[in-house]
């Protein structure tokens, strides 16, 4: 029988990305635990002129560089474009040479890319969270990526 402790991620991920208009300015954020020392950190930032789907991507790749090692991670996101892509789409459009079917380009193929460098470094377990449903870590990842465009909108008036 498999050691529980090997079975076990030694971090969870929690991300969201937000964006005011689409594209517009939008922040993203993310939460990291390390569930037996009870550590955790919070992050989060806006960019000017991007979209929901950076944004959400943008969370999860900023969480997994943190990450100084090697590390097995449960990420959570509400996010379904991250996850059909790490899921479904990535292995089809590295094979293409990152071009999606009928050989067109892949959308936000930078972010793709930096993505797919954690996800040879770390072993990533991705797992779907309903968005907006009272998940404490998604509210809260929520509600710092919406703080980080809030706030820069603010301070240009």
């Amino acid at each position: 029988m498999p050691d529980d402790r090997e079975s076990r991620a030694e971090v969870e991920l929690y991300t969201d990305g937000a964006c005011s208009g689409n594209p517009g300015i939008g922040g993203w954020a993310f939460i990291l635990r390390h569930p037996r020392s009870g550590r955790q950190i919070e992050r989060y930032a806006y960019e000017e002129n991007t979209t929901n789907n950076r944004m959400e991507l943008m969370a999860v790749i900023r969480g997994l560089e943190t990450l100084t090692r090697p590390t097995r991670v449960d990420l959570y996101t509400d996010s379904e474009y991250v996850g059909k892509g790490i899921r479904d789409w990535m292995p089809g459009w590295k094979a293409r040479g990152w071009k999606r079917a009928g050989n067109k380009p892949v959308k936000n193929v930078d972010l793709w890319k930096r993505l797919d460098q954690q996800l040879q470094r770390h072993q990533v377990h991705y797992h779907a969270v309903r968005g907006h449903s009272g998940h404490p870590e998604n509210e809260r990842c929520d509600e710092l990526a919406v703080q980080a465009y809030t706030q820069r909108v603010a301070n240009e008036g």
